[in-house]
């Protein structure tokens, strides 16, 4: 059995287009970060843009005085509940992707954008829709 991650690629109840990256146990690690895609081709061209930049710079938003990084990066943040996640700017500044739920801890959503860049460089597109 191959070791590969997976774009899930959904349509939603407003008839946008979705995705949600998954890791070969099939666990979700990011979903779309804005508020869909218009067509199944836009959404296809943003998973190809997010393997292109995964491996971008980290930018630390929970540092008191942080560089600002010029995009593409990764955006690390705490959320309202205290947990830490993070996002994907694309090189003109969208928000492309964001981690599904929030970390404990700041290295763990580390690790987090290092699974990103892990499974999409070889992730399959599949596409579910009804």
């Amino acid at each position: 059995m191959a070791q590969n991650g997976e774009f899930e690629c959904y349509k939603t109840a407003t008839g946008k287009y979705n995705f949600r990256l998954k890791a070969s146990n099939k666990a979700t690690i990011a979903v779309s970060g804005g508020q869909g895609y218009a067509s199944l081709a836009n959404c296809k061209a943003a998973l190809e843009s997010i393997k292109k930049i995964s491996k971008s710079n980290i930018e630390d938003q929970t540092l008191k005085n942080y560089e600002t990084l010029p995009n593409p990066k990764f955006e690390i943040y705490e959320d309202k509940a205290g947990k830490f996640r993070y996002r994907l700017r694309a090189k003109n500044g969208e928000l492309i992707c964001i981690s599904e739920e929030g970390y404990a801890s700041k290295a763990s959503c580390k690790l987090g954008i290092e699974s990103v860049a892990k499974w999409c460089e070889t992730a399959e597109i599949v596409v579910n829709i009804d």
